[in-house]
């Protein structure tokens, strides 16, 4: 499967190097980018294929992943509007840029795929989440999926709409897990215990706590009260949460990005 990367940053290089590591390898994948010290890197690391311009890493590609950010996706669309074809799909990963958007420059026919994943992929940890449009074939589909599992999970929505929910959900989420893990060190710090100490002790609970939920076999509310001994110093911990209005507090986090996202979607509309 040639695979074409229209952008080589963060989230490409997350990808190519799970693709690296599969079959048939690097020598499948090119890569458009205008920046020369990313070119350079990527084709040391990876020993891929990268070009300035995106027509010869488009030429004869079997899937095109858009990997750029969502205020250079117009020139990037106009640049390969006429280079794709029916037989290619394209793979978008750019937050807020809707398949209507996509296929308006691209045509009605050309098999879309729009997919949100988070910055856990870097590190092969992420998931992401994929709408595939009535022009996708299962064998695109499927494609689709092999490209974006190699750096982590990966979940189908059937309506687009819901993917500023998920955009808020899993693409922010990285975010809140930080700064809870970020306010866990630092309470643990303001009661004595030395930085670097505080500093593992949360990371490694926050990193414990998401493997034994993602591995057990029941819900994360089962196991929160599993942990919860009556009267016990965790009781006494989630009554604090509690009386502070935690829940709604990450259920209006979680509106704010959702809306923001929808902000966004209609900026790309009107543009």
């Amino acid at each position: 499967m040639r695979i074409a990367f229209i952008g080589g940053g963060n989230m490409a290089t997350a990808l190519i190097s799970g693709l690296d590591r599969t079959p048939p390898g690097p020598e499948w994948i090119h890569v458009s980018e205008p920046g020369e010290q990313a070119r350079k890197r990527l084709s040391e690391t990876f020993r891929v294929g990268c070009y300035s311009r995106a027509e010869p890493a488009v030429e004869n590609a079997e899937v095109i992943v858009l990997a750029v950010k969502p205020q250079v996706m117009p020139a990037v669309l106009d640049e390969i509007g006429g280079m794709v074809g029916r037989e290619q799909l394209v793979l978008s990963i750019a937050a807020g840029i809707t398949v209507a958007t996509l296929a308006k420059a691209l045509g009605p026919d050309v098999p879309l795929v729009r997919a949100m994943p988070n910055t856990p992929a870097l590190i092969g940890k992420g998931i992401s989440a994929a709408f595939a449009a009535p022009s996708c074939s299962p064998g695109q589909r499927e494609q689709a999926d092999t490209v974006l599992r190699v750096a982590g999970a990966c979940l189908w929505i059937e309506d687009e709409a819901l993917m500023d929910v998920v955009t808020a959900v899993s693409g922010s989420g990285p975010a809140y897990f930080f700064l809870l893990t970020e306010a866990l060190r630092d309470a643990g710090t303001k009661l004595g215990l030395p930085f670097e100490t505080a500093t593992q002790l949360a990371l490694h609970t926050a990193a414990g706590a998401g493997a034994m939920g993602i591995e057990s076999d029941v819900d994360v509310s089962e196991l929160r009260r599993r942990v919860t001994s009556p009267g016990g110093t965790t009781q006494a911990a989630l009554e604090a949460l509690a009386a502070g209005r935690f829940d709604e507090l990450v259920n209006a986090a979680v509106r704010a990005a959702t809306q923001r996202g929808r902000e966004l979607a209609r900026q790309d509309k009107s543009s």
